[in-house]
């Protein structure tokens, strides 16, 4: 169709051969391909020179926004390789959306303006939204052993270690850091110790320091948790990265023997793990875990 689009702007075979490069019968050839192809004629003769029939006028046409929706194509191809345009879908539990991904997407967002973060928060299946296909990124909490998935790279990101939240005013408030055993007879405000990644290390930590907690409460969130603390309902183990921000009412103390601590890994899609946008998420997720 190029051929044909040669042709007719330049009004005869000869001078279209000469354009291109080719011997005028390899244009002839390509043009007798092209009307059996088409089944209809598409030049005539006009004078010493050709013009073209309605069939030819309209491939032509089509030869031409073919050329510039390739250009096009190419050129996106190129912002997409160099990591400038596109989406990159990112999943992530809720705790890293209070003082985690909120600080990357602002350093990402001034490094690649022109890609977009199709960003959401989800407490489950985060691995298998990429092994789906409908995510790229995630930021969730492993256990001792870290997921093996094909396709998928798991990055490790950061050691979130739990903080003993007390009600302002409790006795252990005065400590510097406080045992976990020295707090087995208070009524707890935990999240699940039985499903949830972040299930293991409560458990092995509870079991280090030689009890069960007497669950008053099993919150769903940091904050919630928080206020029945505040309240002087129980006490309760939240990881750092979820104590923000801290109530008013309540006292943040590190704990010891055992120190329990989550794993965050970031899991990404093989497909677009070399893409510069990729790397350029993932260094602004190191830089805020790091914050």
């Amino acid at each position: 169709m190029q051929v044909l689009r040669a042709v007719i702007n330049s009004g005869s075979v000869s001078a279209a051969a000469n354009n291109l490069g080719y011997t005028p019968s390899a244009i002839s050839q390509q043009l007798t391909t092209l009307e059996r192809e088409a089944g209809l004629p598409l030049l005539e003769k006009a004078g010493r020179g050709l013009r073209p029939t309605a069939a030819g006028t309209m491939l032509a046409e089509r030869a031409g926004r073919l050329s510039e929706l390739i250009s096009e194509t190419e050129a996106e191809l190129s912002e997409l390789r160099a990591g400038r345009i596109g989406v990159l879908r990112v999943r992530f539990f809720h705790s890293a959306g209070v003082a985690l991904i909120p600080p990357a997407v602002a350093e990402f967002r001034e490094q690649c303006p022109d890609v977009q973060l199709d960003l959401s928060m989800c407490e489950q299946g985060l691995l298998d939204q990429l092994v789906e296909g409908s995510a790229d990124v995630a930021v969730l909490v492993t256990g001792r052993d870290v997921p093996v998935t094909r396709g998928i790279r798991m990055v490790h990101l950061v050691d979130d270690p739990y903080r003993i939240v007390l009600p302002r005013g409790h006795p252990l408030g005065a400590e510097q850091a406080v045992d976990l055993g020295w707090l087995s007879g208070e009524s707890w405000i935990q999240e699940s110790l039985t499903h949830g990644p972040c299930a293991e290390p409560l458990r092995d930590a509870f079991a280090a320091a030689g009890f069960t907690p007497n669950l008053a409460l099993e919150a769903d969130n940091s904050h919630s948790s928080q206020g029945f603390v505040a309240a002087g309902v129980g006490v309760s183990l939240i990881p750092r990265l979820g104590l923000d921000p801290v109530h008013p009412n309540v006292v943040i103390r590190p704990a010891r023997n055992p120190e329990p601590v989550r794993r965050i890994h970031v899991a990404v899609r093989e497909s677009v793990a070399q893409l510069p946008s990729t790397e350029i998420l993932l260094r602004a997720l190191s830089h805020a875990a790091a914050g």
